[in-house]
């Protein structure tokens, strides 16, 4: 029987043509700037985590394994279709409110809070999955309202916005109530909100401010009390100021050295991997370490804003323009109340703090911003 060696060496180039295709496809949906600036804040992060927890182990093994839950939810979303993508808008936020009722009603309540829910053996946060989902479906409905936009769109996107942020309040968690309402407020601000509705709003915040107050908790009001003069309650609601700004400042111009802070390794600064990392990092590396960090938080969100500005639709700009309000909230705040500038509201530091449903809502916040690069870089392809 006679084989006709043409058909056996020429028969595996389409498959090698088409695995070529997939993988240059592949390398292609990766914004490489943007990987490498996560990269060093997360392996900066972990750094930092390891000192901080290097006597609770299981942390360190549990921020490993966030890390890699949150790098393949970052390539998934930057394989994954944009029209897919907009797809998930409705879906999502339908899921996250159903979600933020069952939490009410059915809530894990620890230290006086009730903000996570026991699905079978997987405990979860369903306020983190809001800080995507609204500016997601924000994004989804002034998209399709471009070239209609009405002054009441913007009042429906205000409800779209205000009612999980209540679900959240009445949790309590204030922290994660405002990073949810800025990242849906900068899609509405990018969608065209006037100056004029603007101006009105901050005159109603303003009236509507003593009613606000009445209706805080406690422990609400006393952190803000607390950051106007944290001497008046050193040792219950100022400890975790005064003790992390001892630490920021006894780090000096270089600091102590890693694994030589002594305000950590001792004690004194609570949530100390989590929302208060970046007081053990301050007292390690000093202002040099902290000016490092700050660029670097700089330079994403300013790689972030040039994606979206770049973006070939509306809605990948509107969504790219809130990925950057969350990075740049995040990160403020965080450094904010940590510094004593801003209340203590529990807001992580953004691919640093430990904590599994943050980091992995970061990585989808990555890849989507890749697969915006991305896309824009395929239209001009399709183009030519």
């Amino acid at each position: 029987m006679r084989i006709d060696s043409s058909y056996v060496i020429n028969e595996p180039e389409p498959f090698i043509r088409k695995v070529g295709i997939v993988l240059l496809k592949f390398f292609r949906s990766i914004d490489w700037p943007l990987l490498v600036i996560v990269t060093l804040l997360t392996a900066v992060g972990f750094v930092a985590l390891y000192s901080a927890g290097y006597s609770f182990p299981w942390r360190i093994e549990g921020q490993v394994r966030n890390i890699g839950f949150a790098f393949l939810a970052m390539l998934l979303f930057a394989n994954l279709p944009i029209k897919w993508i907009k797809w998930l808008a409705v879906p999502v936020y339908s899921i996250g409110m159903l979600l933020l009722v069952a939490t009410l009603l059915f809530g894990v309540t620890t230290k006086g809070a009730t903000r996570w829910l026991d699905i079978g053996p997987v405990r979860m946060q369903p306020s983190e999955i809001m800080k995507l989902a609204v500016p997601l479906l924000l994004a989804w409905y002034f998209s399709l309202r471009e070239d209609s936009t009405r002054w009441w769109d913007f009042l429906v996107a205000f409800a779209i916005l205000g009612v999980p942020v209540l679900l959240i309040l009445k949790q309590p968690d204030m922290g994660t109530a405002l990073l949810v309402l800025g990242a849906g407020f900068a899609v509405i601000f990018f969608a065209g909100l006037s100056w004029k509705f603007m101006g009105l709003m901050v005159v109603g915040a303003a009236i509507c401010a003593p009613i606000a107050w009445t209706s805080m908790y406690d422990y609400q009001r006393q952190r803000i009390l607390t950051l106007l003069d944290p001497s008046t309650d050193p040792l219950g609601a100022g400890f975790h100021v005064i003790q992390s700004v001892i630490a920021i400042g006894s780090g000096g111009l270089t600091g102590k050295g890693w694994m030589n802070g002594t305000q950590a390794h001792l004690d004194f600064i609570p949530e100390r991997t989590s929302d208060f990392l970046f007081a053990v990092y301050a007292e390690e590396f000093g202002l040099f370490g902290e000016i490092g960090l700050i660029l670097l938080y700089l330079v994403l969100i300013f790689r972030t804003v040039y994606i979206a500005s770049m973006a070939h639709s509306h809605f990948e700009r509107l969504l790219g323009g809130a990925i950057a309000c969350i990075f740049l909230t995040y990160s403020f705040v965080n450094m904010g109340m940590v510094s004593g500038v801003l209340p203590v509201v529990g807001v992580p530091l953004p691919f640093m703090s430990y904590g599994g449903s943050a980091f992995i809502i970061l990585g989808i916040c990555c890849g989507i911003l890749m697969k915006i690069s991305a896309n824009r870089y395929f239209e001009l392809e399709k183009a030519k």
